[in-house]
């Protein structure tokens, strides 16, 4: 990955352009954004920074030696100015023209000291050194020297908390670092920083990168996700995420990829096949053939083509058939299945009274609440809905705020 430094240029033009020999001016030095003194404000104003009489020799020395390009001397002569300074407009012009030299010359570890005395002298306001810390981080990050960019960025982020670019951009230079639970930690924070409704491609890079390090804040950051951008993307892989992560029994898979499906984004080959796989484990060709019927799906395609044919050549059942088969259940789980069946066929009010059945027949009273709050999900009964998955708990309870985040959704 390589940031991008469409800003970069400009604003460290602006911290580099070295004072004039005679008149010392900065044109245009970053000037602060908070009041500065009298004296500070006019020079400002005039765009100049004028060094004190006794830093005056020693900053010229350094500037030519910045002018020859000789790092050597700029070292030296860098050290000589920083120990007769004696203003915040001497430090500053001592690190503006190491920072010159450093980028002129290539030398990021000259650049990133010259940036540290800028930091230092007081002179620019915090969110100025902040976004000079960024800029220069960004240059070493493009140039892979991935330890010193998470230095500036943290530096960057240490005086601007709020900064979420440089939040993100150390998350990244973690990552590259191969620091992963602490980049996915970092772009947390991002988020966190961005308020409300973060910008999309910071919560879906933080998605990833928390899941790439295997850490809990995946899941609830591909909720986050998900809440903010309900889309066929954001569900589709904030289900696989946490489907991943959760590692659902059956009963969950089926939930899971019903709530995929009714999100509309059910929509590739490979999610269909497993949902269908999992349908046929428990001998639900109802709802399986319902789900191929819906056409949100190429099964053209070889990946599931055969899976599809024998999916279909299962015999059509009908309510008359399911009513009388509810009849001679005889266990909770056999009223359950019945009740799924229902939900295939989209009887979603018959499948709710299955279902209650089934719970009070002993059926495992989460999974019965959970298809119960689905149902009236399907059946547009949400408040009914939210009640029910409300009431979900144990293991299944993961589930059911999913389902929650998608009714929340639908206004």
């Amino acid at each position: 990955m390589r940031i991008s430094t469409s800003a970069i240029a400009a604003l460290l033009a602006s911290a580099i352009a070295a004072p004039a020999a005679a008149q010392y001016r900065s044109a245009p030095a970053p000037q602060p954004q908070q009041p500065a003194t009298d004296s500070n404000a006019q020079a400002q104003a005039q765009g100049q920074v004028r060094p004190s009489k006794a830093a005056q020799n020693a900053i010229m020395a350094l500037q030519a030696a910045v002018n020859s390009n000789d790092l050597a001397a700029v070292r030296t002569k860098a050290a000589e100015a920083q120990a007769v300074a004696a203003t915040k407009e001497d430090r500053y012009l001592v690190g503006q023209l190491q920072l010159k030299a450093g980028l002129t010359g290539n030398d990021m570890a000259l650049a990133s000291t010259g940036l540290d005395a800028i930091a230092a002298s007081g002179f620019l306001d915090s969110g100025k050194v902040a976004q000079l810390y960024s800029s220069l981080g960004i240059k070493s990050y493009n140039a892979k020297q991935y330890s010193e960019a998470a230095r500036m960025f943290e530096r960057a982020a240490t005086l601007n908390p709020r900064d979420i670019e440089a939040l993100s951009f150390l998350g990244e230079a973690q990552f590259a670092l191969g620091q992963k639970a602490q980049a996915a930690a970092t772009l947390q924070r991002a988020v966190q920083a961005s308020g409300a409704r973060p910008p999309e491609a910071i919560l879906k890079r933080a998605v990833a990168v928390a899941y790439e390090a295997r850490v809990p804040a995946a899941a609830e950051l591909a909720q986050q996700w998900v809440t903010a951008y309900p889309n066929a993307e954001s569900w589709r892989n904030s289900i696989a995420i946490y489907r991943n992560i959760s590692r659902p029994d059956l009963e969950g898979t089926v939930d899971l990829l019903r709530l995929m499906r009714a999100a509309g984004a059910l929509t590739s080959a490979s999610d269909l096949a497993m949902y269908l796989n999992a349908l046929k484990e428990q001998s639900n060709f109802i709802e399986a053939q319902t789900a191929v019927a819906s056409g949100r799906v190429d099964t053209s395609s070889s990946q599931i083509q055969a899976l599809v044919a024998e999916v279909n050549s299962k015999p059509k059942v009908t309510a008359a058939d399911l009513n009388a088969a509810a009849k001679s259940a005889q266990t909770g789980m056999a009223l359950l299945r019945i009740g799924d069946r229902f939900y295939g066929l989209g009887d979603y009010r018959q499948a709710i009274e299955l279902y209650k059945q089934a719970q009070a027949r002993g059926a495992d009273a989460n999974l019965a609440k959970l298809r119960i709050g689905i149902a009236l999900a399907g059946a547009g009964d949400k408040a009914g809905a939210i009640a029910a998955l409300n009431s979900v708990g144990g293991t299944r309870a993961g589930i059911a705020k999913f389902w929650l985040l998608y009714l929340q959704g639908r206004g």
